[in-house]
């Protein structure tokens, strides 16, 4: 909708309905256009937008149409209670994730040494260190991008944590990051596990997200293969490899576990009663 020659500007409610997105999208986009919370936006809501906001909306909302993630549009996503940065650079951090955080704080003893291989946006890492102020973690990734958005994540969600080196930010490839005498009570990730060719990534947000950070070899499980093979040289007797994984991988999953001599190998479903998150426990 556009206001005509001299005529009435549109409210924020008529720019919504114009948009021809679901609500919730378009107030989302909306609150990214004009800088307003959601709640003045609900409040102001007939009244007349400003020509500049109205345009930059418009934009947003074409681009959305295209397939663009209201995520990306808009800058942020919700994870683990806290609104985390995120760009084309990093994949959107996903619910089903969440689970992966649960069962690493679970499973870290008091004081754990924690990491975070292939960190994206920061999401784990800094949700465990928000979660448990006893928690030293450190975070890997070979993307310089993704490190640079994970850091601002760091600095304006755990700001003590990252200033006294309890959180820690390091480029490299899976363990490449890390000291030749470095071992940890927990490791956490959620690598890159889909097939290459799936059709999924031609599907809705996947065409937008980093290809590097999706993909992983014929049979997606080329990352997690390199983690596994990796894990017994870096775990402390008794910690855990936690691995999130594709709702087809769980099989697969524990057998490169088993293979790698770990205990206790078992695989926990999400909330959609999908298998997520496959563990397993060095010797002690």
């Amino acid at each position: 909708m556009t206001a005509a020659a001299g005529g009435p500007a549109p409210t924020w409610e008529q720019l919504a309905a114009a948009s021809d997105l679901p609500r919730l999208e378009a107030r989302a986009l909306l609150e990214r256009a004009s800088g307003r919370r959601r709640e003045w936006l609900l409040a102001h809501g007939d009244e007349p937008a400003q020509d500049g906001v109205a345009a930059a909306f418009r934009e947003l909302a074409r681009r959305r149409r295209a397939g663009e993630p209201v995520a990306y549009l808009c800058g942020a996503r919700e994870f683990f209670g806290r609104r985390f940065e995120v760009s084309p650079a990093v994949l959107i951090p996903r619910p089903e994730t969440e689970l992966l955080v649960e069962l690493a704080l679970a499973r870290a003893p008091a004081g754990a040494y924690v990491l975070d291989l292939g960190t994206g946006s920061g999401a784990i890492a800094v949700s465990l260190a928000c979660e448990r102020e006893d928690l030293r973690v450190i975070a890997t990734d070979a993307c310089a991008e993704a490190l640079a958005v994970a850091r601002r994540n760091a600095q304006r969600l755990a700001p003590t944590a990252l200033a006294c080196g309890r959180l820690q930010l390091r480029a490299g490839d899976w363990w490449s990051a890390l000291a030749h005498d470095e071992r940890f009570d927990v490791v956490a990730s959620n690598p890159p596990y889909v097939r290459a060719g799936d059709p999924h990534l031609r599907e809705g947000d996947l065409r937008f997200e980093p290809q590097g950070a999706l993909v992983a070899g014929d049979d997606g499980l080329d990352a997690l293969r390199r983690i596994a093979e990796g894990a017994p040289h870096r775990l402390r007797p008794g910690g855990w490899l936690l691995l999130e994984h594709g709702h087809d991988q769980g099989g697969a999953v524990r057998a490169l576990l088993d293979a790698a001599g770990l205990r206790e190998v078992a695989t926990a479903r999400d909330a959609a009663r999908l298998e997520r998150v496959t563990a397993g426990r060095a010797p002690a």
